[in-house]
């Protein structure tokens, strides 16, 4: 599959006013989707529309780490000799 080309953005005094908006948008679409999802797996099937088909998977095993566990094992010098810092950069968005 080809890769889609990187959206490319020229920063404007528009720029964050418009990221806000678009972050708005999403987490209202989540919710909307959060919904929707909820409503299938209560429905308990998978559901087909015109062009997308819902599955519903039920009963999976999924492991995770317990990280209170192992630190309460093994110490947390041990948990740290498994892990590392990294550095992050992130935007946050909050209203005016």
């Amino acid at each position: 599959m080809a890769k889609a080309a990187k959206l490319v953005v020229e920063l404007n005094e528009g720029s964050v006013d418009r990221l806000g908006m678009l972050l708005a948008q999403i987490a209202d679409l989540t919710k909307e989707a959060d919904a929707i999802k909820d409503a299938i797996k209560l429905a308990g099937e998978s559901m087909e529309g015109s062009f997308f088909k819902a599955t519903l998977t039920k009963d999976v095993d999924k492991k995770i780490f317990d990280k209170e566990f192992f630190v309460q094992q093994h110490g947390e010098v041990a948990y740290d000799a498994y892990t590392k810092n990294i550095q992050i950069t992130s935007v946050k968005v909050t209203s005016r």
